[in-house]
């Protein structure tokens, strides 16, 4: 069977990086149980608070991406680490950063995020990410050995070009940790996820923070995962929860087959 278990963390992270771990491996432990070969979190999944960037940023070989490591090892599994707050030397500013660890607790890749959520939808709700990160500048793909894999971090899925590269550059399966709001998740989120899919015809796992944190964020949840055709395959409860599915990728080309959309794309920037 040419398949791939993978697993979702679904968090409602604070501010403590000693009890976002507990949940974690919690996590990470239970998905094992089930036969995932990967798990993935959401974004900021060790620490989501007001707290001042710079005083939490941790460079890849600190604590946060070290434990991630450990617990890769202990149970033999890939790991996800949705994002973290990645120190930079860049003008007082830090990187939201993913971390794809493998079971021997190396990391095979990292990506920066692109996309800076910076919105004003009235004075309550109003964040400004570029004001404490920097942008990443490159677009990730990771050919592993559980699979050809994109990159993306929440607001990403705002701008489907940088899914159209990431699918060109042969991902099957991309990345979507998230923190997203419950004020625009509730007519948003699954709709831009089932497009990315479809469009795509790639399959994409959004692993969402849920309910109430201390940067005053209430985030929507629905963690979930989808095929190429655009369907929704597994998708978490309104709580800290898990979800495991299957990637097939037999299915995956079959679909690809029949619509040959990838294949009839007209490159307008040539026209």
């Amino acid at each position: 069977m040419n398949k791939l278990r993978i697993g979702l963390g679904q968090l409602n992270t604070k501010d403590n990086i000693k009890k976002s771990f507990k949940q974690i491996e919690m996590q990470t432990e239970e998905c094992s149980k089930k036969g995932a070969q990967i798990i993935i979190f959401p974004e900021m999944s060790t620490y989501l608070s007001e707290t001042p960037t710079n005083s939490i940023a941790q460079t890849l070989d600190g604590e946060i991406i070290s434990r991630f490591k450990e617990l890769s090892v202990k149970y033999n599994i890939y790991i996800h680490n949705g994002s973290f707050v990645e120190k930079a030397e860049i003008d007082g500013k830090s990187y939201n950063t993913s971390v794809f660890i493998n079971p021997s607790g190396n990391i095979e890749s990292v990506y920066r995020k692109i996309h800076l959520f910076d919105i004003e939808l009235d004075k309550e709700l109003t964040y400004r990410e570029s004001d404490r990160y920097e942008s990443g500048k490159s677009v990730v793909n990771t050919n592993s050995d559980i699979g050809h894999l994109g990159f993306s971090i929440c607001y990403d899925l705002r701008f489907p070009e940088l899914y159209r590269k990431l699918t060109i550059g042969g991902a099957k399966l991309i990345f979507v940790p998230a923190a997203f709001t419950l004020f625009t998740g509730k007519d948003h989120w699954e709709a831009l996820l089932r497009a990315r899919a479809i469009e795509n015809q790639v399959y994409i796992a959004a692993p969402n923070q849920i309910g109430e944190h201390p940067d005053k964020k209430n985030c929507y949840g629905n963690s979930m995962i989808i095929d190429p055709w655009g369907k929704v395959i597994a998708r978490a409860s309104d709580r800290v929860d898990t979800i495991v599915a299957d990637i097939d990728w037999d299915y995956l080309e079959d679909v690809r087959a029949k619509i040959p959309s990838l294949k009839n794309r007209v490159d307008l920037q040539e026209m």
